[in-house]
């Protein structure tokens, strides 16, 4: 019975592992296609059946470095990506812990609330905000990208942080309180160590929401602020797409974001997890 057992769990692992596996390929072929992309020659690209054997050029690389500044694309997404994430934590995690310590029926109602906000169509508020920022002077800054990703970004560390806190027993506060802590005392030296992995959790969603926001730094930067996000625009056309320009401006869009999520990942998951509890 014992063996019974064993040989279905061992073949149900082997079932799951495999279907994870499928799924992940499907998911990564097209990542795949286009990092390859950037390495194949132009002639190459769109051969029939594909080719794996074919010689790779950097001439993809070598146009794309001499048609943009890639460093001051790559910098502009940095500054926006970090500005909205301190922003977002510096005024979201506070907001979360002081729901969750609330004693009001409400609290939850207002944090649900706040994950509203992040669900509102960008399109809805870039026209007022553009007039905003117009009109007090940061119209083709970054400080207007960040303003308006601090505002969705913020009610998602809320509501997050709600949970996590939410989730962390009250009695280290109690004792440190009980000591002559004050409660941001409390807050700080005991609450915000315990949800570490909740707020990495909270600054890769951020970082992530950011760099790959398109729309906002579309309309509301100029040419010496734009991100590398928007960049990858200019590979489309009016006739065709440079696919090969498009691969390689990929390559510096996405390998910061994937080496920052690799070394993280631990705290991610963990704080992600139980993040949604």
């Amino acid at each position: 019975m014992a063996q019974s057992s064993s040989h279905v769990s061992r073949r149900q692992i082997i079932v799951e592992r495999t279907a994870v596996l499928i799924i992940t390929v499907i998911f990564l072929l097209p990542v795949v296609w286009l990092i390859t992309t950037a390495y194949k020659p132009s002639n190459q690209i769109f051969s029939i059946p594909p080719r794996l054997d074919f010689a790779p050029t950097f001439a993809q690389f070598t146009a794309v470095l001499s048609y943009f500044d890639v460093f001051s694309l790559v910098k502009s997404s940095v500054i926006i990506s970090i500005g909205t994430t301190i922003l977002s934590l510096l005024l979201g995690v506070p907001a979360g812990y002081a729901l969750a310590r609330s004693r009001s029926r409400y609290a939850i109602f207002f944090a649900y609330f706040f994950l509203s906000i992040r669900m509102v169509p960008a399109i809805a508020s870039l026209i007022p905000f553009y007039l905003m920022m117009r009109d007090i002077g940061l119209l083709g800054t970054w400080w207007a990208v960040i303003i308006i990703n601090t505002m969705l970004n913020c009610a998602f560390v809320t509501w997050m942080m709600f949970s996590y806190f939410r989730a962390l027993p009250r009695d280290m506060e109690e004792a440190a309180m009980t000591d002559g802590c004050t409660q941001i005392g409390a807050f700080w030296k005991v609450a915000v160590p315990a949800a570490r992995s909740g707020i990495i959790a909270c600054v890769l969603f951020c970082v992530m929401f950011s760099w790959n926001d398109f729309l906002y730094p579309m309309f509301l930067t100029k040419l010496d602020s734009k991100p590398i996000s928007v960049a990858l625009l200019t590979a489309y056309g009016t006739k065709d797409i440079t696919w090969g320009s498009l691969g390689a401006l990929a390559h510096f869009s996405t390998i910061p974001i994937v080496i920052m999520a690799l070394f993280l990942n631990r705290y991610f998951v963990q704080g992600a997890t139980n993040g949604v509890q």
